[in-house]
Parts: C-alpha cells; structure tokens; sequence
C-alpha cells in the first residue's frame, strides 16, 4: 500500500501515545495487575462445548501442531496490506482491535476482517489500562468496540485483549456480564521498540511453541513486512495457524475466564 511521508509522520505522532502504553508490555505477565493464571488452549480442548463438533473447522488441535497468530490496536493504514498476505497465505487471523481512531477510522477493513474468515475481536476502546480506572469505564471501554464492532460485522465479539495484559477480578467480573472471554499471549515480538522486521520475524521464531499465541501490532512499520516471513517459517517446522477460537476447540471460551498458553 502507498503511503506517504506526511502520512507516515502523522501516523507516527498518533501512535506515539499508544507506543509509550505498550512498552511494558512483556513484562506485563509478571507484574501487580496483571493475570498471573489462565486457562491453557489444551485444558480447553480436553473439556469439549456442549453440542460442539469433534474439531472446529478442517484442523483438530488436538492433533495438530497449532499456533494463532493475533494482532492488537489495528485496524490501521497497515491492515489491507496485511489482509493480502493472510488470504495469499491462506492463514487465519484473530484481530484485537481498538475503537477510538481505528474502527472508526477504517470501518470497511473490519467488515473485510470479518468477511475473509478471521476472528475480530475487541481490545478496549481508547487502549485504556483497565486497572486503574472505574468499573463503570471498563464496561465502557468493552462495550463500545462490540457495539461498533457487530454494527459492522453483524457479530457480536466474544473475545478480548485487556491492554498490556493487565486484568484483575473487576475485569474478569465485567467480561463475564458482556460474555467475554481474555486472551493473552505467549510470544511477543516487541515490534513497538523496532522497525527491523528481520528482528521481529526473529524473535517470534525464537518464542513460538505449540498452542502459541503470537502477539503483534499491524500498526507498527516494521510487523506486517515481517509477517511472510514468520509464516513460512512455522509453516516449515510443521504448524497450522488458526483463530483463537479454533486453538481452544472442541472447547470454547468461556465468559469470565482468561486464557493464555
């Protein structure tokens, strides 16, 4: 996609707030706030949904060497790009997406997200650490993006991504009256403190497991060049990439619950 300098500068200012809030973020898991425990893709899978099927879609986890790959805060002038090389790949995605400035600003790539099989799913309206702010504005915060979010789609989301993966019981609380279910991560490339994409295709190689769930930011300059790369690398060592939804099945996510490899 073209983009320009005067395009790039005013992205990048835009960001920077949103930069500064995520810069934490992998050290998150180990710090007060944030959700030390969860439920793993594989004690999901052993507790199948009632009426669910065997295996969701054509890929049984069960069996198969799965891994999500997931990406935060978009949609963003990145995203169509990236939507290329999913469908060139054939690789499912889970989008957590965020409201203020992104789906309000790209309406039509959220309606494409969801149209090319991928998983949209919510992170918080105005990237808000819910920690640290009313009850009454995390509800807030949650709400408006799956108001916004099934407007668009005609779907409501049933998964979320606290920002910086802070959570506590007030989170867990709410999440279950709206029906949410929290997704963490397992592998991060840290692509807010660089632009190499060798280096992010790298670090993600370095971390990614079985059942792994990868975390990146198509809004960044230096993800969505990196993302043939890590595809066809996990594809070599023999992984199957999926939705979120897809890792967890024949189980599902449960409201109120936070799951993380």
């Amino acid at each position: 996609m073209p983009c320009a300098t005067r395009k790039t500068t005013k992205t990048g200012a835009r960001f920077r707030a949103l930069t500064a809030l995520t810069a934490l973020a992998a050290a998150c898991l180990t710090l007060t706030g944030c959700a030390r425990d969860g439920t793993a893709p594989s004690a999901a899978r052993a507790h199948p949904a009632a009426g669910a099927p065997a295996a969701f879609g054509t890929v049984d986890c069960r069996r198969a060497k799965c891994v999500a790959l997931t990406f935060d805060a978009g949609p963003s002038e990145n995203s169509a790009r990236l939507l290329d090389i999913l469908k060139e790949e054939q690789v499912p995605a889970t989008f957590f997406l965020l409201g203020a400035r992104h789906i309000e600003k790209y309406p039509e790539l959220v309606v494409r997200m969801a149209a090319e099989g991928h998983e949209v799913a919510n992170h918080t309206w105005d990237h808000q650490i819910l920690t640290r702010i009313p009850a009454e504005r995390v509800r807030e915060e949650i709400q408006r993006p799956n108001e916004e979010i099934e407007r668009l789609t005609g779907q409501k989301p049933t998964l979320m991504r606290p920002p910086q993966g802070r959570t506590d019981d007030t989170v867990h609380r709410i999440c279950k009256e709206l029906g949410m279910s929290e997704v963490l991560w397992s592998v991060t490339a840290k692509d807010y403190t660089t632009t190499d994409s060798e280096l992010i295709t790298r670090r993600v190689l370095d971390q990614t497991s079985r059942d792994g769930i990868i975390l990146l930011h198509d809004i960044y300059a230096g993800t969505v060049p990196a993302v043939p790369g890590i595809i066809d690398a996990l594809k070599e060592r023999g992984y199957v990439f999926v939705t979120v939804p897809q890792l967890l099945a024949p189980g599902r996510a449960e409201p109120g619950k936070v799951y993380r490899p």
